[in-house]
């Protein structure tokens, strides 16, 4: 597959094969992230969807091929060093601490040295973009509903103030008009100008939402377009829209 060399790009998967140990759960699969675009990676369960996120994080490392941030390769760096970078990751599951308030959840966001000096004038964008946050910002975390926390996930994930965001499943568990919410939530971030990887099983939410989009199906890419275009291709509407 050719691989996208617009100098807009801010990542990069160039053919990794990725895997745990021995086993490789992931073959030969590249994508691309341009500035300021909401891109969906979308395929069933086990499709290896996870596996790419872990190792553009850094959490886990290419069998083969490469993973390039920004112009630079990084796929032998540890997630602490991606986040240095600013590679913000929303983790499936959301990962609160349930017995902080919102807003003590937030702070913590802003972890880095170099990010503490400025924290309050990026709590205030991200209350900005979330209002309902600042409204509940005292709220212990673990009292929210699963909407409320996958919004304040994404919003202690931007204290970052990243350079890029990827996100794991942030529709898992979530009621059906919470999904909505939350999809609306990211587009929102995405027409901030913050290029979004955004991983899901929720494929016809992803294509209303992104701007292109990835198909996963056993660890390898079967297909890839703009977001509109997919939404009418058979192998969409048969396989995954029920059509």
């Amino acid at each position: 597959m050719a691989v996208d060399d617009d100098r807009d790009v801010v990542l990069r998967v160039e053919n990794v094969d990725l895997g745990y140990g021995s086993l490789q759960v992931v073959f030969g699969v590249s994508l691309s992230v341009r500035r300021g675009e909401l891109v969906g990676l979308v395929g069933g369960n086990g499709s290896g969807k996870s596996t790419i996120l872990r190792a553009v994080s850094g959490m886990i490392h290419p069998m083969g091929g490469r993973i390039v941030f920004n112009g630079e390769p990084v796929g032998e760096l540890a997630p602490h060093r991606m986040a240095q970078k600013g590679l913000a990751h929303v983790p499936m599951g959301r990962q609160l601490f349930p017995n902080l308030s919102v807003q003590e959840n937030l702070l913590l966001g802003a972890y880095l040295p170099h990010l503490r000096k400025g924290r309050e004038e990026v709590l205030g964008k991200v209350y900005g973009l979330f209002p309902d946050l600042e409204r509940i910002a005292g709220q212990m975390a673990g009292a929210l509903s699963g909407g409320q926390q996958q919004m304040l996930a994404i919003g202690r994930a931007l204290m970052l103030s990243p350079v890029m965001l990827i996100m794991d499943e942030p529709s898992l568990g979530l009621s059906p008009r919470y999904v909505k919410d939350v999809m609306r939530a990211i587009r929102s971030v995405a027409d901030t100008g913050l290029p979004v990887l955004l991983v899901e099983q929720n494929i016809k939410q992803v294509l209303q939402v992104s701007d292109r989009a990835y198909v996963l199906e056993n660890g390898r890419l079967v297909l890839e377009g703009g977001s509109a275009e997919l939404q009418g291709h058979p192998l969409i509407r048969k396989a995954y829209l029920g059509l």
